[in-house]
């Protein structure tokens, strides 16, 4: 299989928080690769990786860091494939982060989903590739109609629950 998405995290560290997206990958059948590259301790390493990306049949990166959080940018600054930036709160509650994915120069833009929000980031690069793979978009309908059973069944539960003012 070649992978569509790349997950990058700037340390193993963040593989916690990205396992969700990895997951959700998984759950729609779309192939994807991880890799740790770090912008400050592996520069080349991250260079290479972004400048061949595209020839490598990649379609979406989704790169994540924490504290300066450069990675998301660098990799963008490399490579005209959409990036999906997930900042990680590893300090400062991981507003740092958050500021350092977003505050991109024009010309040079990374997407970017809150923070430790690695699910949305598989999300919206599922929705990507749902533009150009109808396989991707029916599982990936079928997985929104799935998130409205879930409210429609917790509203039922919620009937069942009383209360002395309760009124529904």
């Amino acid at each position: 299989m070649t992978p569509l998405v790349s997950i990058i995290m700037g340390s193993t560290s963040d593989l916690p928080i990205l396992k969700k997206a990895a997951a959700f990958l998984d759950e729609m059948e779309v192939p994807f690769e991880m890799h740790a590259l770090s912008a400050h301790r592996t520069p080349s390493a991250v260079e290479d990786f972004a400048r061949n990306a595209r020839g490598r049949g990649l379609k979406v990166i989704i790169a994540a860091a924490g504290m300066a959080a450069a990675l998301p940018g660098v990799i963008a600054a490399m490579t005209t494939l959409p990036v999906i930036g997930v900042p990680i709160n590893s300090t400062l509650q991981g507003e740092d982060a958050l500021l350092s994915i977003v505050q991109m120069p024009p010309g040079i833009s990374v997407a970017t989903v809150g923070i430790n929000g690695a699910l949305n980031a598989a999300i919206l690069a599922v929705e990507m590739l749902a533009l150009s793979d109808a396989g991707i978009a029916a599982r990936f309908d079928s997985y929104r109609a799935t998130l409205s059973e879930k409210i429609i069944k917790a509203n039922e539960e919620l009937k069942q629950i009383e209360y002395k003012f309760k009124t529904n």
